[in-house]
């Protein structure tokens, strides 16, 4: 097999790993727009990640092929249900949003073990069946998904007089409230839909690259789609082309070992690829001033 054809091969699966990443990045992008740090995209990819697994397994049996899209929206509730503890804490609390978004990542770890303990006797969910097939030209439909939320993220937040609002939460929040914006309902919305999109990337992810939830599914995806915000500016356009690129590098971990020139290198070189990527863009991107100016700072209506 040439060169080019492994490349050609890829396409489809490079759009496979790209999509959870480019979906829950887009969540990412929204919250930290309103001014709102969420690190906790990974807890929220695994609480999504479990509760999609867990409804594929109940119910493919009795809803065949439609288990799927409702297993996504189980997912995707889940993830924004779990949200709220993230918003309770830093937006109404004023806590530390690097705190509490650490908070969610270990608490997710606890409660999805707990509840697989409780619904199947161990600390993954039973193996389903049937996960998502491919479409036309071996693309999963995950690809669509995430090439729609990223339109609709982008028109709304910058063709719509809501995106606008929010962004001003995020650059002046002080200003924004006295131009009559509820800063701190924007923030909760904000919040939640991070929350629903990362909960909808954990299901998109374990429906598509595995059969069945472990503590390791995730595997850091929700890191990597943190460092796509951060390497995309916090741009639609930049998040994706930054999800492509840690998608790409994700899928090269996996078929660089089949091009002969590279196939004496050792296999934990290709593994270590996307995170390693991941820790250059952030270092590279690290003093740039691309956040907005109010990311992380809790909103002090008193304050001017």
């Amino acid at each position: 097999m040439s060169f080019f054809e492994i490349i050609a091969g890829m396409i489809p699966s490079v759009l496979m790993i790209m999509s959870p990443i480019l979906i829950a990045a887009c969540g990412g992008m929204i919250c930290e727009r309103s001014g709102v740090t969420n690190i906790a995209l990974e807890g929220l990819m695994g609480i999504g990640a479990m509760a999609a697994a867990s409804a594929q397994f109940f119910l493919e049996g009795t809803l065949s092929s439609a288990s799927v899209p409702v297993a996504l929206l189980i997912a995707a509730a889940a993830g924004l249900v779990f949200s709220l503890i993230h918003a309770f804490a830093s937006i109404s609390l004023r806590a530390d949003q690097v705190v509490s978004g650490t908070g969610i990542n270990l608490l997710s770890t606890g409660v999805t073990v707990f509840l697989c303990q409780i619904f199947f006797r161990q600390d993954r969910t039973q193996p389903f069946r049937m996960g998502m097939k491919p479409g036309i030209f071996g693309i999963y439909p995950t690809a669509w998904i995430a090439l729609v939320i990223i339109v609709l993220a982008w028109f709304v937040l910058y063709k719509r007089p809501w995106g606008l609002r929010l962004r001003a939460c995020g650059e002046h929040p002080q200003a924004a409230a006295s131009a009559g914006i509820n800063v701190v309902k924007m923030r909760y919305i904000a919040v939640l839909i991070s929350g629903l999109l990362a909960g909808l990337s954990g299901g998109c992810l374990v429906l598509t690259q595995t059969i069945q939830y472990t503590h390791t599914t995730i595997n850091g995806a929700g890191f990597i789609a943190l460092a796509a915000v951060s390497f995309g500016r916090w741009l639609p356009l930049g998040i994706s082309g930054s999800s492509l690129l840690f998608g790409a590098s994700v899928a090269l971990s996996i078929y660089m070992v089949n091009i002969p020139s590279l196939e004496k290198m050792p296999s934990e070189f290709f593994s270590i690829l996307p995170y390693l990527i991941t820790l250059v863009t952030l270092v590279i991107f690290s003093g740039k001033d691309y956040a907005p100016k109010a990311i992380g700072e809790p909103f002090d209506k008193g304050k001017s």
